[in-house]
């Protein structure tokens, strides 16, 4: 996550804790203690508890849905997860699905993760959130829910496919709002949406949204089917300036507005080059932020991991063609600490492995090569450059001798534009 908020308005932000090493408004829970290094953070852990879901999202990342068969964990066996994950040290589980609220022993789980001392989070569609269950969720204590929009009206549902989608969606956010749990959205930044950013930040205004996640898409589970709703990197480019230029606005009335884009970490060497243009201080100390997280390196496999809802283990919440593991079988701790896996090994160790580009490229200690899975999709290896990447050879620092170099080793990939 590249958090616009923090590193170009300079505000402290309640994520900084882990995102940076550093305290932003604070840590609750037994599990939050600051790592010392982003290479040591214990994972985030994606919990998609079910494959049910009450819409038909075009770019579900696992193919969830009504009719969708899956080996979901039983309540008991779910709370043996926790146990371990809690044993483990993990910062976060991050409850999503499908959509969580269908599952019936949710609050069940979650009240048992909060006796553990685990920090709670649940990402939904909202639909399902009426004001009792607003309330429950409070009484639970989850720390934050994330509410899945990607447009105002007819877009958002057209995504969802399913009409009034959007306004249930609201009813959700204002209910959650009502019962005084912290609540944000998650949207993912696609062709069919993207002209649509200056009316979802009206939004924002208008509802006092307090969290936004912008994330870049990736093709995975029904999202490979819209793969030609891909930005391209000159639209990436003007949706990210959109971005930090209504978050700026925002800070500058005094909102108390957290804005975030992710899945793509060269957003944050994007904006350290912004802010190098005008203001050098500013930029370096933005540099030692986004040097410490380590982008990509420190991400997948290591700060973030992921569990479907049929008990297999992955590196993050996209990789669900490749496993790891299954928690039928072994605890999760020991599946996520065996690095006898070629994919956990290789990903602890992405600069002995990456290839192209991105291998040369100057800003790979702020970057750490952005989203691994994206490259397998895209071409087939592991390591190869992230294709969303938008900065230009010349920008990442290659010269006609280093495209050459590549060129001789077989790593000069065919990017797209």
């Amino acid at each position: 996550m590249i958090n616009i908020t923090r590193l170009y308005c300079d505000e402290m932000t309640p994520g900084d804790w882990i995102r940076y090493g550093r305290n932003g408004h604070g840590t609750t829970g037994k599990t939050d203690k600051l790592p010392t290094s982003a290479r040591r953070r214990k994972p985030i852990v994606v919990w998609n508890i079910t494959s049910k879901c009450n819409l038909r999202c075009v770019h579900c990342y696992n193919d969830s849905g009504c009719d969708i068969k899956s080996n979901e964990a039983t309540t008991s066996e779910a709370k043996a997860v926790l146990d371990d994950l809690a044993d483990f040290g993990v910062p976060s589980v991050l409850f999503s699905g499908g959509e969580p609220l269908m599952r019936d022993d949710l609050f069940e789980l979650i009240d048992h993760a909060r006796d553990k001392g685990l920090r709670t989070v649940i990402s939904t569609n909202g639909t399902l959130i009426t004001p009792e269950r607003a309330a429950k969720i409070n009484e639970l204590g989850v720390s934050y829910v994330g509410i899945s929009l990607d447009g105002i009206g007819e877009v958002n549902d057209q995504f969802r496919q399913v009409d009034g989608a959007f306004d249930r969606a609201v009813a959700g956010i204002r209910n959650c709002q009502n019962a005084g749990v912290r609540v944000g959205l998650r949207l993912t930044l696609t062709k069919r949406n993207v002209q649509d950013l200056d009316a979802l930040f009206d939004f924002f205004e208008q509802e006092n949204i307090e969290r936004a996640c912008f994330y870049h898409l990736v093709p995975s589970g029904r999202g490979k089917d819209i793969s030609d709703a891909r930005l391209t990197h000159e639209q990436s480019r003007h949706a990210v300036n959109t971005i930090i230029e209504r978050t700026a606005a925002l800070s500058k009335q005094g909102r108390r507005t957290d804005i975030l884009t992710v899945d793509n970490h060269v957003d944050g060497v994007y904006l350290y080059r912004k802010l190098n243009a005008y203001d050098c201080e500013r930029a370096e100390k933005v540099w030692q932020l986004l040097t410490w997280n380590g982008g990509g390196m420190n991400s997948s496999g290591i700060g973030i991991g992921c569990i479907d809802f049929n008990g297999k283990v992955h590196a993050n919440q996209f990789w669900g063609h490749y496993d790891i593991g299954d928690i039928h079988e072994r605890k999760f701790s020991d599946i996520w600490t065996d690095e006898s896996d070629p994919l956990l090994k290789g990903l602890r160790d992405r600069r002995s492995n990456i290839k192209g580009r991105c291998r040369l490229c100057k800003y790979f200690d702020a970057c750490g090569g952005s989203l691994r899975v994206r490259a397998d999709l895209y071409f087939g290896d592991t390591w190869a450059p992230d294709p969303a990447c938008y900065l230009t050879d010349k920008e990442i620092g290659l010269d006609d001798a280093a495209i050459q170099e590549l060129k001789r080793s077989g790593e000069l990939y065919d990017m797209p534009e």
